[in-house]
């Protein structure tokens, strides 16, 4: 399979349900400036819920193309995303990412002045009548997962010697860029050395990701993206537990005292199911180096920048043209 390693990195896990914040603060730090990835359990999603969340998107895809290409993501980045549509790692990657997803963000009628930011509109529903009961079931996961990146952002606050409800503020997560992403690789073996990846190596964009999987292991990160050769270590999936990692945005805003860490997918033959949970702030947040992340001897070494201009770009970067399906469809 051209893997370069099998050895499973060990994670930290942070008990959501734990009285001793410190404790957590403590083990939270440790993560972030080791891997940039822990987990995070008892976050108060029910196991039940979480295996009804994972089968209702099983269904999704098992639809037949032709559906599922009736809701194509459009520009807002809502709606399906097919095989290849995605190219994380164009330097390693002979095609796009062996995987299909499905985009769900913050839903506002088109009769909501706030529809007209770039990240706020509504959703690209699969039709009731095609899967009843489906749109209820991942607005209400997208509700209860936002609540955990809130509590998990009050400890990364924390850990950063801020006051705990710094991310909770209404220019940051009171109006967030929350997006659920539903995804499905399909079961292709990965090669690296062959330039064939389930996602190929990258890192996230945002604040933090929370992502659910399944038991089929595959998730791979690499600590230290300059070392040559670099060395990969498997995450191992926990059962109930998410999986967070940090992005680039809280790199950025952390003036690099937290890493957000390389990260890809290998397929190992077996079809593996994910969802990934992307949480930002506003729109019109603006992400400048943190107080407590300077000093005389540590000036900021990015600019300031607004969040959406920041996402608009890294998304634009990574994605197909829209105008590719339309050809394929005329």
């Amino acid at each position: 399979m051209g893997k370069q390693s099998t050895e499973f990195s060990a994670l930290n896990c942070i008990d959501l349900s734990n009285p001793d914040i410190n404790q957590s603060v403590n083990l939270l730090k440790q993560a972030c400036l080791d891997s940039g990835f822990f987990y995070v359990v008892n976050h108060g999603i029910s196991q039940e819920f979480m295996e009804e969340v994972f089968a209702q998107s099983k269904k999704f895809f098992s639809l037949p193309h032709k559906e599922k290409m009736k809701i194509l993501r459009n520009e807002k980045h809502r709606g399906y995303t097919p095989v290849l549509d995605e190219l994380l790692d164009p330097e390693n990657q002979v095609h796009g990412d062996y995987k299909e997803g499905y985009y769900i963000g913050v839903e506002k009628g088109e009769d909501d002045p706030e529809s007209n930011k770039p990240f706020y509109g509504p959703n690209n529903w699969p039709a009731p009548g095609v899967l009843p009961g489906w749109r209820e079931t991942m607005e209400k996961f997208h509700r209860e997962t936002l609540e955990v990146g809130k509590a998990v952002a009050k400890i990364i606050a924390l850990a950063l010697d801020l006051d705990a409800n710094f991310f909770d503020q209404p220019e940051m997560l009171g109006e967030p860029i929350a997006t659920l992403r539903l995804l499905h690789y399909e079961g292709q073996v990965s090669d690296p050395l062959k330039g064939l990846y389930g996602a190929g190596a990258h890192t996230d964009y945002g604040l933090i990701t929370l992502l659910a999987t399944d038991d089929v292991s595959g998730l791979q990160i690499c600590k230290d993206r300059d070392a040559k050769p670099q060395k990969w270590e498997d995450v191992a999936p926990l059962k109930g537990a998410f999986i967070v990692n940090l992005g680039d945005m809280l790199e950025r805003w952390s003036n690099c005292v937290f890493k957000s860490t390389l990260h890809r997918v290998l397929g190992n033959g077996q079809g593996r199911y994910s969802i990934a949970y992307f949480l930002e702030p506003s729109h019109d947040c603006l992400v400048e180096c943190l107080p407590t992340c300077k000093s005389d001897s540590n000036p900021p070494k990015f600019p300031p920048i607004l969040c959406h201009d920041y996402l608009t770009q890294r998304y634009n970067d990574t994605h197909a043209d829209l105008n590719v399906y339309k050809k394929q469809q005329a």
